[in-house]
């Protein structure tokens, strides 16, 4: 494991977002730079699929929709 610089500001909105996100600011910034890597690699798959897709292989599963009695 190594050590990473970076900028002042963007080491803040990382904390913020962590804070919103349910992260420690490690896990925060290892996701953006994971979910970067995958939006790179599939330029064209949206945000959402590509989150959808990880989700989908790591077992996930999409809740089924409840209509609520009338």
């Amino acid at each position: 494991m190594g050590i990473v610089n970076i900028d002042d500001d963007l080491h803040d909105q990382i904390r913020k977002a962590s804070t919103v996100s349910c992260r420690s600011i490690n896990a925060q910034a290892a996701f953006w730079i994971r979910i970067g890597m995958l939006c790179e690699m599939n330029p064209t798959q949206s945000f959402n699929e590509i989150i959808a897709r990880e989700l989908r292989a790591a077992g996930v599963v999409e809740p089924t929709a409840r209509m609520a009695a009338a």
